[in-house]
């Protein structure tokens, strides 16, 4: 890792920060990237050999894939954006936690129990009958409670800061909070069956019903995908390659353009649906607009790495940090692509999607939470280095590796699904059956378990370095530089 210099602003003012919290979020969001990884690589081998589906209801394809979804987006990524907001809110306003350690304990300790309720509820099969396989109104509300009082903690410091600037870093976490508190709130509004019940009936119905899943469902991604993990980015990027933020003006022209315009493009996701065409039109129009706030974030960020290029070939860290941006702007190349109508009338419902999303989650969202977590780690249990930067280095090769063969088997797979499905012979009639393209997909299917599989072995090797560096143990590692970082300066 890079030595990053400590600033003014870095430094507490009369006491030390609450970093005891920021620990138990680093290493919950460690846990459960585990937890989601392995749960993405049954169900991935699941789709290629449906036999593991064991005969049992509770280990099936359909109750275990939300158990990945929210496993990997909530409880990864949750604890990730959660521990670094409060990590970076306290050190840029230059003041402690509003609330102590007392309402910041109960956002993390609630906030797990969220977890564990979403979990048991997708393996039990007490769902909403949603797109993402909600959990019931009892956990919603739950939730509810514990964001509201993470939201008063922020907000909270926020108000209290010694520093007179509120850096880019806090608008985007603060978007990311706000944002996501809305659409839970409007997405899950249901009407219990009973008081002591956990079945309930959603608010909506039919295409309204569609409408605000999709709502919700692409500005989840918008704000807690993309939002949350920009106000990582602009915090962690500029500490590791200790260099300033390339353009604070665009970070903050990026960060209005882009709260705006993604607030719109939801109905991209349904297409060539009942949904009226004005909408799917509304929705196509906005999705491209968001091509150049995206495309802005992703290239301040790629700037502020000038002048510290060679820091990638020393530092495994920061190759975490610039492959992320680097994937984000591919993803947000390819995200507007796919919401033209005509492009979606091949991708849609196919595994071109699938490759999508994951190229965004884990090499955007992942990487950038891991060269984050490294950043933190070490600082935050005072050691003067991590365990290995070797292993960092073993880490980094192995994901990139498992992402390669994830997203590219489903690109070749989803577009060979898409032109299968569309495929007509001389009389007019299909020239596959379904049952013909999902045996066409096989192979692909396995390579994308593989894939899988490397990135879970991946991430059990961030765990144990991490393991390792908050024991205090060093590993002796050859001096060349090409493989060995410069130890980092305590904050």
């Amino acid at each position: 890792m890079a030595t990053v210099l400590a600033s003014p602003m870095d430094r507490p003012i009369g006491s030390r920060y609450d970093e005891d919290v920021v620990r138990l979020f680093v290493i919950a969001a460690t846990f459960w990237g585990i937890v989601g990884f392995s749960m993405g690589v049954l169900i991935a081998f699941q789709l290629a050999y449906p036999a593991l589906n064991l005969g049992s209801e509770w280990t099936t394809f359909g109750r275990l894939r939300p158990v990945h979804t929210s496993a990997v987006i909530f409880a990864f990524g949750g604890n990730a954006l959660i521990g670094t907001s409060l990590y970076v809110v306290q050190r840029t306003c230059r003041t402690r936690l509003w609330g102590g350690d007392y309402l910041a304990n109960f956002v993390f300790w609630g906030y797990q129990l969220f977890i564990v309720l979403a979990a048991s509820g997708y393996v039990l099969g007490i769902t909403q009958s949603k797109e993402y396989a909600e959990p019931e109104w009892y956990v919603d509300l739950w939730l509810t409670i514990v964001w509201v009082v993470y939201l008063a903690v922020f907000i909270g410091t926020i108000l209290k800061r010694t520093e007179p600037h509120i850096y880019v870093a806090n608008w985007y976490y603060l978007a990311f909070i706000i944002t996501i508190a809305i659409l839970h709130l409007v997405n899950n509004m249901a009407v219990p069956v009973s008081f002591f019940g956990a079945k309930s009936y959603s608010a909506f119905a039919g295409v309204q019903d569609a409408m605000a899943q999709w709502w919700y469902g692409h500005n989840a991604v918008g704000f807690f995908l993309t939002a949350g993990f920009l106000g990582m980015m602009y915090y962690f990027l500029p500490k590791q390659a200790n260099r300033p933020i390339w353009s604070y003006r665009l970070s903050i022209i990026n960060f209005w353009a882009l709260i705006f315009l993604y607030m719109w493009a939801g109905p991209h996701h349904l297409h060539y649906t009942s949904l009226p065409d004005w909408t799917q039109v509304l929705g196509m129009t906005f999705t491209i607009m968001l091509w150049m706030p995206s495309w802005g974030s992703a290239v301040n960020g790629v700037m502020t790495l000038s002048g510290a290029w060679d820091k990638l070939r020393t530092d495994p860290v920061i190759r975490f940090m610039a492959v992320a941006v680097a994937f984000y702007g591919m993803s947000t190349l390819e995200g507007p692509l796919m919401g033209i109508r005509q492009v979606n009338s091949l991708s849609h419902y196919t595994d071109w999607t699938v490759g999508h999303v994951h190229s965004g989650a884990l090499g955007w969202v992942a990487f950038i939470s891991f060269g984050a977590l490294y950043f933190l780690v070490p600082k935050l249990w005072r050691r003067q280095q991590l365990y290995s930067n070797r292993l960092v280095e073993v880490h980094f090769w192995i994901a990139t590796l498992g992402i390669v063969l994830y997203i590219t088997a489903m690109w070749v797979s989803g577009i060979m699904q898409g032109l299968m499905w569309r495929s007509y012979d001389q009389l007019g009639f299909l020239q596959y059956s379904f049952i013909e393209t999902v045996a066409a997909m096989h192979p692909y299917y396995v390579i994308r378990a593989l894939g899988g599989v490397l990135f879970l072995i991946g991430g059990l090797v961030m765990a144990y370095n991490f393991w390792r560096t908050i024991r205090g143990d060093v590993r002796q590692e050859s001096r060349d530089t090409s493989l060995a970082a410069p130890p980092v300066a305590a904050e």
